[in-house]
Order: structure tokens, then C-alpha cells, then sequence
């Protein structure tokens, strides 16, 4: 699947959008940090929670649980959430 990488990551995958697999959210995270090693850690927490300043959507749904079931098909983006004052 098409998964677009906001700009504060593309340290580790050299490149705006990449290709990744997986069945569910939490799949697609570990095919990434094979490829991209710390990418995971920087999302998702040690419990497996999206971290707070992120947001991700399939196919334009937002989606928080990261057991979210994926198709090859879908279209993945990882938002970096603004803030500040």
C-alpha cells in the first residue's frame, strides 16, 4: 500500500511516500521499521498506542486504533498534528 510519510520522518525513509505491507496498522508499522529502523518508535508508543501529535488516515478515514485491518489497496497518511499557541 501507498503510504505517505509526514516531513519531520522522512529522515528515516528518504523519500515523502513509500510503499508498505500488512494486514492491520500495527503490520504495516513493523514492515516499515524492518525497512526503516526507529520509524515505529516515533509513531506508535510501547503500548501499541498512536502517539499523541500524530494522526493517521486510510483512505481518508482517521484512524486511531492501530489494529485498524488494512487492503493492499488502501492508501495510508501519517499526519504530523499542529500545535502550539
Amino acid at each position: 500500500m501507498r503510504v505517505l510519510v509526514p516531513s519531520a520522518l522522512v529522515s528515516y525513509t528518504g523519500t515523502s511516500t513509500i510503499e508498505a505491507a500488512g494486514d492491520s496498522l500495527l503490520a504495516m508499522l513493523a514492515d516499515m521499521d524492518a525497512r526503516f529502523p526507529g520509524i515505529r518508535f516515533r509513531i506508535a508508543d510501547e503500548q501499541q498506542q498512536l502517539r499523541p501529535n500524530l494522526r493517521i488516515f486510510v483512505n481518508g478515514q482517521g484512524v486511531r486504533d492501530l489494529s485498524h485491518p488494512l487492503q493492499p489497496s488502501d492508501g495510508v497518511a501519517i499526519v504530523l498534528a499542529l500545535s502550539g499557541g
